[in-house]
């Protein structure tokens, strides 16, 4: 799906004021509120908002060490790998992927110390073969969805106005 200019200017809105109502967002955009409305419920429609939950900050929950884990798994064994990642709280994203690794996945853990029982416990299951992790040092590029999102609206300006 494409959004366009409003689309985009709609999600980043949500994006800076999560809480804003539709009445104070259909203002602040010089729309009726019927079209944010409209638009709103068609970006969630099509998956492009997933949800209005809190940003939180894993550090602040006392999760300050940040790793990733490349696993390589074996053959035929990745849906219960899944499910057993999926188990472990310290697990916050998983990736299946394509090169040396089969899966990715980012894990958290209270200190360096700490982070060895994480991994243990991920790796502590017959259907990973092996397992390779990075800390992270810092996150100068936090995950970030606007800029991407501006650029899609400007993609889809320029395919219609050229």
């Amino acid at each position: 799906m494409g959004i366009d200019e409003l689309d985009g200017r709609l999600l980043e809105l949500l994006a800076e004021e999560p809480r804003i109502g539709v009445l104070e967002a259909s203002r602040r955009l010089g729309v009726a509120r019927g079209t944010a409305q409209a638009r709103l419920d068609r970006l969630r429609a099509n998956g492009v908002i997933r949800g209005f939950g809190p940003d939180v900050d894993p550090a602040a929950l006392g999760y300050p060490v940040t790793a990733f884990a490349t696993l390589e798994i074996k053959q035929g064994q990745g849906a219960d790998v899944r499910t057993h990642l999926a188990g472990v709280p310290e697990v916050l994203e998983l990736h299946t992927t394509t090169g040396h690794g089969d899966m990715l996945c980012r894990l958290v853990a209270r200190s360096n110390a700490d982070l060895q029982r994480v991994i243990d416990r991920v790796v502590g299951f017959d259907g990973i073969v092996r397992a390779s992790t990075a800390i992270v040092m810092e996150n100068p590029v936090p995950l970030r969805i606007i800029p991407l999102v501006r650029q899609a609206a400007e993609d889809r300006s320029r395919k219609f106005n050229v």
